[in-house]
């Protein structure tokens, strides 16, 4: 892939106003995609900041690196997960850290020119994986799953009225013929689903089928606590999130950590046993409005910012506290 190393990241100088606060310290970037956060990062931080990015998809990778080339040996850029950030970084002595960034945003090259069926726009083979050597494709779980299961992936992802009819019209499409690409999935949607509200209902499946390949949701509950851990006392970890699953996700986890009981309130007693280790940086910020206008996928994005707290001594920092 030919990225566009001009591009700009969403939100790109608040994140670096929020997390750049030591002239030369260690930062992760979960989520690198193009990798324009890094870039910024390392051009506002100090000759002796450190950068370790990593990203899913190998084309991202191969932008990135190309992206924060000139920083030399202080960018390192791998392919992988960022639930594997805390173990790469301790493999490179990059721990304690003082700052982490997830854009949790799906880059816009996956959707335009990956050809893996991210968008309900183009005729692509359903596979929609970040990672495209890893894991079932959307077409898996589509021709596979029960109609059960399909129900609930698009109800709970994607928050969609019609879930139980589409699941049932899947799975009866399927005994006829294997749904094997976005044109299949469009049309069952488009004979469903209301003429005014076509567009909405396909973004919503498809949004619910991507999340449920990739397991995104999941993969943010366990990681975001382990990502903490690694923060330095005062460190902080900036979380962009474009749909409010993931938000919601985010907020939960960050109000848990901060010391907040997130029990439905039906609960007479509290079951979360809350220990405070965050103090909250920043509420949900949004892009402004010029952004918005030069960038609209931006429209949707929201980002939460936490510190740890400095009398927070969680497993990563009693065994690695100290080492730069």
């Amino acid at each position: 892939m030919n990225g566009p190393v001009d591009h700009i990241p969403v939100l790109r100088d608040t994140v670096v106003e929020m997390l750049v606060r030591e002239e030369d310290g260690i930062y992760l970037d979960g989520t690198i995609g193009l990798g324009g956060h890094a870039a910024a990062i390392l051009d506002c931080a100090g000759p002796g900041s450190r950068l370790l990015g990593v990203d899913l998809d190998p084309s991202c990778v191969a932008t990135a690196r190309r992206r924060v080339a000139a920083f030399g040996e202080r960018a390192v850029v791998l392919q992988g997960d960022y639930t594997a950030l805390p173990a790469l970084a301790r493999e490179r002595h990059l721990v304690p850290v003082d700052g982490i960034v997830l854009d949790l945003g799906i880059s816009s090259w996956l959707i335009e020119s990956s050809g893996r069926g991210f968008s309900f726009q183009k005729d692509e083979p359903l596979d929609m994986r970040f990672d495209p050597t890893q894991g079932q494709r959307a077409e898996d779980i589509l021709n596979l799953e029960s109609e059960r299961h399909l129900t609930r992936i698009l109800r709970e992802y994607g928050e969609e009225p019609l879930a139980a009819r589409l699941a049932r019209a899947i799975v009866s499409r399927r005994k006829r013929s294997p749904l094997r690409s976005t044109m299949d999935l469009r049309t069952l949607v488009t004979e469903i689903a209301p003429r005014s509200r076509v567009n909405k209902t396909l973004a919503r499946v498809f949004q619910s089928i991507r999340i449920a390949v990739n397991n995104e949701l999941g993969k943010l509950r366990d990681a975001l606590p382990k990502l903490v851990d690694i923060l330095r006392p005062s460190g902080r970890l900036a979380v962009i999130s474009f749909h409010s699953l993931e938000d919601r996700v985010t907020k939960t986890t960050f109000r848990r950590l901060s010391g907040e009981c997130v029990c439905p309130p039906r609960l007479p007693v509290c079951g979360c046993h809350p220990v405070r280790r965050l103090r909250l940086v920043t509420g949900a910020v949004r892009p402004d409005k010029d952004e918005v206008s030069a960038n609209p996928r931006a429209r949707s994005a929201v980002l939460r910012v936490v510190a740890r707290m400095p009398e927070a001594n969680g497993a990563g920092e009693q065994t690695l506290g100290g080492t730069r």
